[in-house]
Formats: structure tokens, sequence, C-alpha cells
């Protein structure tokens, strides 16, 4: 990925600082779709303007797909905790 349409390593911080579930959680579920939220939502903006760049798309369908797994994941374990995420990150339309 560029760095055009990548998150930068400030606002991936914050993204980090708000979804962590414990001081040192870097890794856990939440995060990581968390991350993956904010590098889906910066690829759709950029494929509506470069709409022949298949590329990027393609990227974009592995990068929702990855989420669809975690959240898959976390619906499994915890219920509560799954709609409180997608609740949070206004994922479902």
């Amino acid at each position: 990925m560029s760095g055009i349409m990548s998150i930068t390593k400030e606002k991936k911080q914050d993204i980090i600082e708000e979804y962590r579930r414990t001081d040192a959680d870097t890794g856990s579920p939440d995060v990581q779709i968390a991350v993956l939220t904010a590098r889906i939502n910066e690829l759709t903006d950029h494929l509506r303007q470069h709409g022949k760049d298949h590329a990027s798309r393609r990227g974009l369908l592995m990068l929702v797909s990855r989420r669809r797994r975690l959240l898959d994941y976390v619906r499994r374990k915890d219920a509560g905790r799954y709609v409180d995420l997608i609740t949070r990150l206004n994922i479902r339309k």
C-alpha cells in the first residue's frame, strides 16, 4: 500500500488508544477491527475518485473479508461486545 491510502501512524495510535481493552493491548480483535475499518473507509473514499483502480479494489475486498472474519469471531465469543463494536464503528447501515 502506498502512503497516500494508508492511515498515518498518529491516527493508528489514536485508534488503538480508543479501542484497546487493557493498557498493553495492541492486537485484540477490537483494535484490529477498528484499524481495518479506518483503512477500509480511506480506501473507499479513494475508489470513489479512482473508479478504475482495480488493484486497490482487490485490496479493499481483502480487508473487508478479514474484518468480517474478525467480527464473526467476536460475535461467537461475546455477542454484547460485538454489538458495542459495530455501534461504535458505525459499520452496519
